[in-house]
Order: structure tokens, then C-alpha cells, then sequence
């Protein structure tokens, strides 16, 4: 996962964050909404959102694939990617610095076999102005 940049804005106002992820190269995760219940999605999940409200994520568009380990197409994410995550500055948040912080959840995959879950924090560096 890439670094994320700061954003900022003013109190009520819309701000978005976009988490960068990459994939390595041979590998797959599954998707935030993946064809079969017991597959593990995608996700990211916010712990602390300080000054930020909401917290709205937008996915990208998954690609459907077939791997020679399952016995059909899968939703799934490869490469580069970003993960849009909006929200309100609060009405009463008080001016300066902050941090949302998160957890992103996947399960990575090659062509052969899908590896056991896994959890990297994320963290959102804000400016209330």
C-alpha cells in the first residue's frame, strides 16, 4: 500500500482520500464483493475517523477471472489501484491536524491457491482549515 495523501478542508465540507494499493505482480486479491459468500473481500474498515464523518468507499470495477484453483470465474483486483474513501469535516471539528485511522483487509492469491487473510492499518492525515 502507497502512502496516502493529506487532505483538507473546511468544517462541513466534502473531502476525499484515495488509498493507493498495488498488488505484487502474480498475485490477486478478491474483490470487496466477491462471487462466492466464503471468499474473503476486500475491505477497509475505519477504527478512529477523528474530525472526518461518514466515510463512504467507492471500489474500483472488479475484473472476473478463472484460476485453474477454483471452480469458477472469480471478482477480483490486480495491480495498481485506489480506493476512494469520502467524507464530511464536522460541523463542530476544531482546526488543525488529524489522523482517520483504518484497517484494510484482504486475501491474496496466486494462480494456484489463495493465502490466509491478512490486515494492514491505514492512516489518513487531515487539515481541518
Amino acid at each position: 500500500m502507497g502512502a496516502i495523501g493529506k487532505v483538507e478542508g473546511k468544517r462541513n465540507a466534502a473531502v476525499v482520500a484515495r488509498i493507493p494499493v498495488t498488488v505484487e505482480a502474480g498475485y490477486h486479491v478478491n474483490s470487496n464483493s466477491p462471487l462466492d459468500e466464503y471468499l474473503i473481500p476486500l475491505k477497509v474498515s475505519w477504527t478512529a475517523k477523528g474530525s472526518l464523518v461518514g466515510g463512504e468507499l467507492v471500489y474500483p470495477k472488479a475484473s472476473i477471472e478463472k484460476y485453474e484453483f477454483a471452480d469458477k470465474p472469480l471478482s477480483v483486483f490486480a495491480g495498481s489501484f485506489e480506493i476512494a474513501a469520502g467524507f464530511k469535516v464536522a460541523a463542530d471539528a476544531p482546526a488543525g491536524p488529524g489522523i482517520a485511522a483504518g484497517k484494510l483487509t484482504y486475501q491474496a492469491c496466486n494462480a494456484r491457491m489463495c493465502f490466509r487473510p491478512a490486515t494492514v492499518d491505514i492512516s489518513i492525515p487531515y487539515q481541518v482549515d
